[in-house]
């Protein structure tokens, strides 16, 4: 098994620049599994818009307001940031090895990501790079929470945006 991706996309429309995003990502996730030693596990992104990053944030952050990266870890139940609960159950039977999907279900769900499309193409503009760019930073931003890292202190800061500049950087996505 490898790091795998999971797509789900909530938007009516779509941009036709979107469809190199997929490969990206994925090449993404796979440079920052080999960044942070992680070989297996299944990755959910959602891309939605601001009203629909504004809705989770307001459940699960009580914050009223639209954000660019949202982080659901399912691997660290002792984290303060708000816990996703998996709703089903795999059921397995003992000559299956894989589910309906095609998903092992042993391999490890890391957690959900979230992506404002919206809020990710203003701030490529801001700040003068391609969207592409910061949809790879809010991804590998997005990733690295659900291995646990946070940016609550200025050390913590400094550490996960030095890992996620470093995953950036051998993927070619300059500033």
């Amino acid at each position: 098994m490898t790091l795998v991706l999971e797509w789900f996309d909530e938007r009516e429309a779509q941009e036709a620049d979107e469809r190199e995003w997929r490969p990206l990502l994925e090449r993404l996730l796979r440079l920052a599994g080999e960044a942070e030693g992680v070989a297996d596990g299944i990755v959910s992104l959602t891309l939605t818009d601001d009203e629909g990053i504004r809705e989770l944030n307001r459940q699960y952050r009580n914050l009223d307001r639209p954000t660019d990266v949202l982080s659901f870890p399912l691997r660290d139940a002792s984290s303060d940031e708000p816990q996703v609960t998996w709703e089903g159950e795999y059921e397995t039977v003992e000559s299956e090895a894989e589910d309906d999907d095609g998903l092992d279900p042993s391999v490890e769900l890391l957690g959900d990501i979230v992506i404002s499309v919206p809020r990710a193409r203003a701030q490529a503009a801001e700040y003068g790079h391609s969207v592409e760019r910061e949809i790879g930073f809010l991804f590998v931003h997005g990733f690295l929470h659900l291995l646990g890292y946070d940016h609550e202190t200025e050390v913590q800061e400094r550490e996960m945006f030095a890992r996620q500049e470093a995953v950036l950087q051998k993927a070619g996505l300059f500033r």
